[in-house]
C-alpha cells in the first residue's frame, strides 16, 4: 500500500519538455485559434449601436425584464434577447432578414452585419457574443462541472484550472476530450506532460466539449485496497464478537 500511494514528481509535471525553439510553431497555432466558430444551436447576442441611437432601434431585439420564479416582482435589470442559430445555420435578424452565421467567427458576424447596415445607418457599430458556450470537466479534478467560455476562447489548461486542477490521482498523460462535429463524435487523448499538446486541435476547446481526466493506478489500487480492508475489518470484528460471546458463555 505504501508503494501504491507514491506519485512521482515527473508524473505530475506539465509540459516538461517545452523548449524556446518551439515558440514560433506554437504561436502560429494560437493565432489561428483565436475565436470560437459559431455552430447550430448557439445562442447569440448581437447589439447594434451608433451616434444616432434612434436610427439603430429597428435593428436591435428589445430588452426584456423577467419575473422571479414564484413571485410577481420584475427584475430591474433588462436583459438582451438572443438569437438561436437554427438547423440551417441561420438567424432571423430584424429588418435584414435571414443571415447565415454557422461556420463564422464572432468578429466575422460583426463585419457582415456592419457591412449590411452601412447603407442604412451612419457609422454603425456591431457587437456579437456567444452567450451559451461552455465545456464540461469531469473525473479526477477538484471541482468537476461546467466551465463557461465568456471570453470567447478557452484552452484545455484554462478549463482544468477553472475546475481546480487535477487531483494527485489524475492521469496527466491521458486526458480525454470529446467533441461533436457535424453530428459526429470525435475523441482525442492528450498528454499534458508533452509540449506538443499546444499544437493539438483539441488544445483550444470548442463549445460543448467534454474533458474527462481518468484516474491513475494509485487511485485504482487504493480504492481496491480500501474495499479489501473494510471487508477484512468487518470480518475480523464479526469473528472477535463470536469469540468473546463463546468465551463468556463458557465461563458461565
Amino acid at each position: 500500500m505504501l508503494m501504491a500511494s507514491c506519485v512521482t514528481q515527473k508524473q505530475m509535471t506539465y509540459v516538461s519538455n517545452a523548449k524556446p525553439e518551439m515558440e514560433d510553431s506554437i504561436n502560429a497555432h494560437f493565432q489561428s485559434q483565436s475565436e470560437l466558430t459559431i455552430r447550430i444551436g448557439d445562442a447569440l447576442t448581437i447589439y447594434v449601436s451608433a451616434l444616432d441611437l434612434e436610427a439603430v432601434v429597428p435593428y436591435n431585439l428589445p430588452a426584456v425584464v423577467y419575473a422571479s420564479p414564484g413571485t410577481t416582482n420584475l427584475s430591474t435589470t433588462p436583459a438582451l434577447q438572443y438569437y438561436i442559430v437554427d438547423e440551417n445555420g441561420d438567424i432571423e435578424f430584424p429588418v435584414l432578414g435571414k443571415l447565415h452565421v454557422a461556420g463564422l467567427k464572432r468578429s466575422e458576424v460583426e463585419i457582415m452585419v456592419k457591412e449590411k447596415l452601412e447603407s442604412q445607418v451612419l457609422n454603425p457599430q456591431v457587437h456579437a457574443h456567444i452567450v451559451n458556450a461552455k465545456v464540461s470537466v469531469l473525473g479526477e479534478v477538484n471541482r468537476p462541472g461546467n466551465v463557461g467560455m465568456a471570453g470567447g476562447r478557452l484552452t484545455l489548461f484554462e478549463a482544468l484550472a477553472a475546475a481546480g486542477d487535477l487531483t494527485p490521482y489524475g492521469r496527466r498523460d491521458n486526458v480525454l476530450v470529446t467533441r461533436e462535429v457535424d453530428g459526429k463524435l470525435q475523441i482525442a487523448r492528450l498528454n499534458l506532460r508533452d509540449a506538443n499538446i499546444f499544437s493539438s486541435p483539441y488544445f483550444f476547446l470548442q463549445q460543448n466539449d467534454v474533458v474527462y481526466v481518468s484516474p491513475n493506478k494509485v487511485r485504482v489500487v487504493n480504492s481496491a485496497n480500501a474495499s479489501l480492508w473494510l471487508s477484512m475489518v468487518s470480518t475480523l470484528a464479526s469473528a472477535a464478537t463470536v469469540i468473546v460471546t463463546v468465551v463468556n458463555t463458557a465461563k458461565k
